[in-house]
């Protein structure tokens, strides 16, 4: 099964358009993720998190909704750590 997530980002580390990337924490998991898909997002935002690329743009009440939503299945924890 395949899985997008939500994560925020915290520190840029590239600028380069096709090699952009930043720290994304993901319940207090930091991870490397590409951000080319999304140029526009800043730090603070919330993306959608596919493989190590970001996909999209969501807002905070979407993001916790989604937390709240893996927090009832089970899975908020066991996502963070693959």
């Amino acid at each position: 099964m395949c899985l997008a997530v939500p994560g925020r980002v915290e520190e840029f580390l590239n600028h380069s358009p096709l090699e952009r990337s930043a720290h994304v924490s993901f319940g207090g998991i930091r991870k490397v993720i590409n951000l080319a898909l999304v140029p526009e997002a800043v730090i603070g935002d919330y993306v959608i998190v596919h493989v190590g690329f970001a996909i999209s743009r969501i807002d905070e009440a979407q993001a916790q909704q989604i937390f709240r939503d893996l927090e009832e299945i089970g899975m908020r924890g066991r996502l963070a750590e693959e």
